[in-house]
Formats: structure tokens, sequence, C-alpha cells
């Protein structure tokens, strides 16, 4: 069965789709000793497709992981400065598996990462965005920022849905508060607090739709049950 290129690169753990395609306009691909254009379809089983010269890998199972990110940690996996990133978290899972979404580098908590393509691009869309809901530490809350928090703000040029926002916690001059949001702009809850005059201290994700963090440690990763894998294509 032929499909786009970019996919079956995809399927194999090779990359993920954005960045196959983009190996696609760099010329790195061919099939049957023609260089692809994107657009290009193959079928996988009959065709002889090289990435740089060299066969694919042959094509891995599923995989669906979800890792307790810790600070310091970006989700690239190619950074121009060489910083570390969470692909060396999971390095033991047994295959190549890419972040799904983004969560920054000061940040911490719940990250998917797969080898499925289809499910990434899926869980990523704009239209299907599921919740996020975040714990965050704060300096400089007062209840009208509170207020100011849970109303709609333009990011980007884009009107943000009014986020769901609780006061947790107080102590010594810092606040605990829960976030939940309905899209994923960069940085969102940073800009966010900072729109209302609070400074994050420690944002940690810890709820993605139905799956949450739980007791996860800091840095450590776990498979997905068949259970939560199911709710949660069931959710898109």
């Amino acid at each position: 069965m032929k499909e786009r290129i970019q996919k079956i690169l995809s399927q194999r753990g090779v990359a993920s789709r954005r960045q196959a395609e983009q190996m696609i306009l760099d010329g790195r691909v061919s099939c049957n000793g023609a260089v692809c254009v994107l657009g290009d379809t193959a079928d996988a089983d009959m065709d002889i497709l090289l990435l740089d010269g060299k066969p694919l890998p042959p094509e891995s199972k599923p995989v669906y992981i979800i890792l307790n990110k810790p600070k310091g940690y970006v989700t690239t996996l190619s950074d121009e400065k060489n910083r570390k990133n969470v692909a060396q978290l999971v390095s033991d899972c047994g295959v190549r598996v890419y972040p799904v979404g983004r969560l920054d580098m000061d940040s911490e908590g719940l990250l998917l990462l797969t080898n499925d393509g289809d499910f990434a691009n899926t869980m990523m869309h704009p239209r299907g965005c599921v919740d996020k809901v975040y714990s965050v530490q704060v300096k400089g809350y007062t209840p009208q920022g509170l207020e100011e928090l849970k109303k709609p703000i333009y990011l980007d040029g884009y009107r943000i849905a009014p986020p769901q926002v609780r006061l947790v916690s107080t102590e010594q001059g810092l606040a605990t508060i829960q976030i939940t949001i309905h899209e994923g702009r960069n940085r969102q809850v940073r800009r966010m607090c900072a729109r209302v005059g609070m400074q994050v201290k420690r944002l940690i994700r810890i709820q993605e739709g139905t799956l949450r963090l739980g007791s996860l440690p800091s840095g450590s990763w776990r498979f997905l049950t068949d259970d939560e894998l199911k709710e949660i294509k069931n959710e898109k």
C-alpha cells in the first residue's frame, strides 16, 4: 500500500513527521534510486527507500511513554546549544521516540513520548488539544490577580479560552495555583501569570487529558497502560 514517504519515515522511528518532511526537502531520501520530493508516495514493502544512502530500520511496534520531565531538559531532540534533552531520559525504552508537544526547559512534569507519528499529530492538532493541568507556584499572588487570570486574553494575536483556575495554598509569600488550559501556546501559563503580575517560580504539568502524572518520580518514565491509551485516544 502506497503512503506518503514522510509518514513511512515517521512509522519507522527515523524522525517525527515534520522532521521527515525536512529530510525530504533536503534531498536526503531516495526511492528506487530517485531522490524524493515532498508529496511522493511509496510502498514500504515493495520499494527501496534509503535515508542518506542507508536502508530504513524495520518498522517498530508502537510505543507510548509517560515521562516525569525534570527541570533543565529541553524537549527538542536537536539542540544547537547541546543542552540535555528528554530523549536521554528514555534511551532505555528500546526504540527511538519523540515528544508529543512541548514542555519548556524550566518546567517539569508530564510529557508524552511515542514513535507513533499519527498519534502524535492527532494529539498536537490545534482542533483537538486535550486539557492540560498545571500546578504553579507563583510570587506576587493577589486575589484580584487570580480573578484576572480566569479571563480570556490574547497571546500571539490569538484569543485563548478562559482557563480554569483555583487557589491551592499560600505560604511565606508564595502561592500554589492549579491552572487548566485548553490550548498549548508557547510558554502559555508563564505568560498568562506575568500578565497579572505573578512570577512563576515552579511549574509542573500534572495531567494531560485523562492521563495523570501521579507518583511517578522525577526523571522516571513508564509505558502507558492499555486502558490509559484507550481513554486518551477516545478523547480525540
